[in-house]
C-alpha cells in the first residue's frame, strides 16, 4: 500500500492502536497529521519529531472551532483516520445523563466533527475516511452493563454507512473497523484474568485500516468491518 506523499489526520494518534496505525502510515509513506490532548501522550509518542509526523496540540476534537484548526493546517488531504474516543463502563440505572452525554461527545461528536471537516479538505480525486466503531456497536447485547458507551458507537457505525452513502458520488470511501476488546497493556492491567492470547493485536487492526484508508480500495464503502482476532 503505498501513501507516498499523501496527507493523513489520525485522531487518537497517540493511544496503543493509534501508534501502530501511525507507524505502519509512515513506512508506507504518509505524511501523518496527529492531534494530541493530553500533554503525557504527545511526550511519550515514539513518533515525535519524525519527519513525517505534525504533532498538532492542545486539539479539542469535540470543539468545531478546535476540529478546524486541525484541518485548515493539513492542505490537500488524502485521508481521515478516527480512533480517537473513551469507554465507560456502567448499567443504564446507574447512567447519569451527563455520563452518556460525555460518552456520545466523546465518541460519537469528535467523529462526526472530524468526518465534516476532512470532506471540505479532500480534494477533487476523493479520500478515504476510517472510522471506529465497537464490537457492541454490532452485537447490541454486548453492550449490557456499558450502555452508552455501546450506543455511543452504534451511532458511529450508523454515521459511517449513512456517510458512505451520501458522499460515494464524490469518490470518498467510507468504512469503519469494530474491534472487539484488543490487546493493549491497559486492557490486560484492567483484566489480568481474561484470555489475552485471544484478542486481536493493534498491529492486526492497524493493518485493516490502512488498507481502507488507502489507495488500493477501491470500491469498498459502507463497511463496518469486524476486527475480533479469536476472541
Amino acid at each position: 500500500m503505498d501513501f507516498s506523499q499523501r496527507h493523513v489526520v489520525v485522531t487518537g494518534g497517540t493511544g496503543a492502536l493509534g501508534i501502530a496505525v501511525v507507524d505502519a502510515l509512515i513506512k508506507a509513506g504518509a505524511v501523518c497529521h496527529v492531534p494530541w490532548y493530553v500533554e503525557n501522550e504527545a511526550e511519550h509518542f515514539p513518533h515525535r519529531g519524525h519527519r513525517q509526523v505534525v504533532l498538532v496540540g492542545n486539539t479539542d476534537l469535540a470543539d468545531e472551532a478546535g476540529v478546524s484548526r486541525l484541518f485548515d493546517g493539513v492542505g490537500r488531504l488524502w485521508a481521515s483516520i478516527h480512533l480517537a474516543g473513551g469507554f465507560a463502563a456502567g448499567t443504564v440505572a446507574e447512567t447519569s445523563k451527563g455520563a452518556l452525554l460525555r460518552q456520545m461527545e466523546m465518541n460519537f461528536v469528535t467523529t462526526f466533527l472530524c468526518c465534516r471537516a476532512a470532506l471540505k479538505r479532500m480534494g477533487p480525486d476523493g479520500g478515504r475516511i476510517v472510522n471506529v466503531a465497537a464490537r457492541p456497536a454490532l452485537e447490541w447485547r454486548q453492550g449490557a452493563g456499558m450502555t452508552a458507551y455501546a450506543a455511543s458507537k452504534a451511532a458511529v457505525a450508523a454515521l459511517t454507512v449513512a456517510l458512505a452513502e451520501e458522499v460515494a458520488k464524490d469518490g470518498v470511501l467510507v468504512n469503519a473497523v469494530a474491534p472487539s476488546i484488543m490487546d493493549t497493556p491497559a486492557n490486560r492491567a484492567a483484566m489480568p484474568k481474561a484470555e489475552h492470547a485471544a484478542w486481536p493485536k493493534v498491529e492486526d487492526v492497524a493493518r485493516t485500516i490502512l488498507f481502507l484508508a488507502s489507495p488500493e480500495n477501491r470500491a469498498g464503502r459502507g463497511g463496518i468491518v469486524p476486527v475480533y482476532g479469536k476472541s
